[in-house]
Order: structure tokens, then sequence, then C-alpha cells
């Protein structure tokens, strides 16, 4: 390259526009179906997709007249991030009702204070942040039990993302407020650079949050590596005579009806078979068996997995959704967990029919 010709100076900001819009692409090839159910996260992770690229052109190109939008987007993060977590909590009903209209508040009041008190702007969206980001909180502290309209196969990635999304949300409040200190005490010296960094970096973490949550294939081998959920669960002395006979009613479901073969099931959906709220049904689940809805599901999963390994020569990638799952990677995770070995070890070492208590039914030494 000449020496006369000037480097063309990229922001990080852009290439991180750039690698959430391939996810937002991932998202929009789910099929109508999918799209319809996820489509709040379709709108998440285009606002992140623009926002990255707002970022890049105000602090990689000092690019002012676009602060007005800027701040205006930047206020719909906090709300649409909740809504869009909030879908996978709610047991009826999805999307933006009118009923919502207050999460648009202050995007309204910043629109209204924009002209004629613009430095009352960094205050109002450190507190949206901070809100809303302790609002996810709040609904992450259920546990994996609590997204009663997230599948089952995925509830602990779903769970995970939540997390994320609202230590994202925090750390951007946070963030802000380190950025005002700046300003007041060292002049604004490391502000720009700050400002664009921590940006970006929290824009990336909601995105891979939001499209984690979203999609319905999983994001590939190495999601949900750990062989125990979020939270921990024990069987209780304390179970009641309702507890018993809401866990043993759902039992007999799962197993007559064979539910834990649908790839799509969900609490909510377990919930509505029983005539039960979703809550009932989770903590019958938790107090009786001491662990969450997800990992009980799967055990009749990795049950009716290991009976395909021992009785027919299915290759284990069909076996993993005939039995149930959705991705290989859960199914490995899962039957881990439950076997203490992988698929293929297993069927060696059981390569002849394996007798179970009841069709579909864990077999006591995989409980």
């Amino acid at each position: 390259m000449p020496a006369d010709l000037p480097m063309i100076f990229v922001p990080l900001s852009f290439a991180v526009s750039l690698f959430l819009a391939t996810f937002l692409v991932r998202l929009l090839l789910q099929g109508r179906e999918s799209l319809a159910r996820n489509h709040l996260f379709v709108l998440l992770v285009a606002l992140y997709v623009v926002q990255t690229l707002l970022v890049g052109l105000r602090w990689g190109y000092g690019v002012m007249a676009i602060l007005p939008l800027l701040s205006l987007l930047a206020s719909l993060v906090p709300p649409l991030t909740y809504l869009a977590f909030r879908d996978l909590a709610r047991e009826e009903g999805s999307g933006i009702s009118l009923r919502d209209w207050p999460h648009l508040v202050p995007t309204l009041a910043l629109a209204a204070l924009l002209p004629v008190w613009r430095s009352s702007i960094d205050l109002l969206i450190i507190a949206e942040f901070l809100g809303y980001g302790a609002a996810l909180a709040w609904i992450a502290r259920l546990g994996t039990d609590g997204l009663v309209a997230s599948r089952l196969d995925g509830s602990l990635r779903s769970h995970r993302s939540l997390v994320l999304a609202s230590l994202a949300l925090i750390s951007s409040a946070l963030t802000d407020v380190a950025i005002s200190l700046d300003m007041a005490v060292g002049g604004g010296r490391h502000s720009a650079m700050v400002v664009s960094a921590a940006t970006t970096v929290i824009l990336l973490l909601l995105g891979i949050a939001a499209v984690v949550a979203g999609t319905e294939e999983g994001s590939g081998e190495a999601e949900e590596t750990s062989a125990e959920g979020p939270e921990a669960y024990s069987a209780t002395p304390e179970v009641s005579c309702e507890d018993e006979a809401v866990a043993a009613g759902l039992d007999r479901l799962i197993r007559e009806r064979r539910l834990y073969a649908d790839t799509g099931l969900n609490l909510g959906k377990l919930a509505r078979r029983m005539g039960l709220p979703a809550r009932a049904v989770s903590h019958a689940v938790n107090r009786v068996h001491g662990m969450s809805v997800s990992q009980y599901v799967n055990n009749f999963r990795v049950a009716e997995a290991c009976r395909l390994l021992a009785e027919t020569d299915m290759p284990v990638t069909r076996i993993v959704f005939e039995a149930g799952f959705m991705t290989k990677s859960n199914f490995n995770r899962e039957f881990l967990r439950v076997t203490g070995m992988n698929p293929t070890r297993w069927r060696g070492e059981n390569a002849v029919a394996m007798a179970t208590d009841t069709a579909g039914q864990p077999p006591k030494k995989l409980k």
C-alpha cells in the first residue's frame, strides 16, 4: 500500500453489528411458525444491530447528528429486552399488547426532554437500565421452571441467557455512572473510549442472549456443558399429599401419552394438560423428585434413548429426536447426567434388550 494512502478506520462496533446481523439472519431462517413465536427476539436483535452501527458512527467517526436517535433507541433496549424474556415466563399469551403501553413511557419522556433538558437524559437511561435489569433478575430467581413457555430441552440455555441479559443491563447502567464520574472528576479524558467499548460489548452480550433464547435449534455443540442446572433441588420430607398426587398424575400422563417425545414440550403445556397452574406442577416435581421439571422430563427421554440403544440398531443421531431432544448437545449432556457415560459406550455395555418398569418409565437404575 502506498505510504500516502490513509488507512481506513473501521470501529469495533461495525464488526459487532455485522456479527449480530448474521445471528439475525439465523433467526429469520427458522421458519414461519418459529418466527411468529420468537418475533420479539428477532426485533430485539435487529435493534441491537442498528444500535451498534450508530455507536460506531458516533464514537468512531464523531457523527454528532445521530445523538438524538442513539438516545431514543437506547431507551428502547431495556423494555424490549424485558418483554422478550417475560414471554418465556408467561403461561398464556405472547407478544406485546396494549396493556404494555407503560413500557413506552421512558422513551416518550426522553423524546420530550431532548429539546429542553438534555442533562437529565443520562439519569433517565441509567435508571431505566437498572430498573429493567432488576426486573429480569426477579424473573430469573425462579430458575428454569420459571420459564414456563421455554422448551424443556432448552430451558437451561434460556435461563442462562436471561441471567446474562439482566447482568448486561445492570452493567450498562453502572458503566454510565462511571462515565459520569469521569466527566465530573477527570474531565472526560477517557469517556469516549469507555463509552464505545462498553456499549459495544454490552450490546454484543445482549445480542447473544437474545439469539440463544430465541433460536429453536440451539447454538451448537458447546452449549450447556454443565451437568447441573442453575438451581439445586433436593427432595424434601415436607411433601404434602397434594404434591404427591400432582406428581403421580404427571408421571402417569407422561408415560401413557409419551409426552416426553414432544421436542417442543414446555412446562406450560404440561400444566394445561394437568389443568393446573404451572407453579403447582413445578413445585410438586421439585419437592417430590428433588429436581427441575426439565431434568424430570429428560429422565424419561434418556430412558427411551436407552431402550432404543439397547433394542435397535438405530443411529444415535436419530435416537436424539426419537427420544424427544432437539439438539445432540443437550442429549449428550443429559445422557451423561443420568447414566454417567456417553451413548456409544452405554450401547456397547448394554447390547441386550433393556427391561423397563413400564413403557417409557425411567428404569430404577436411571432414576
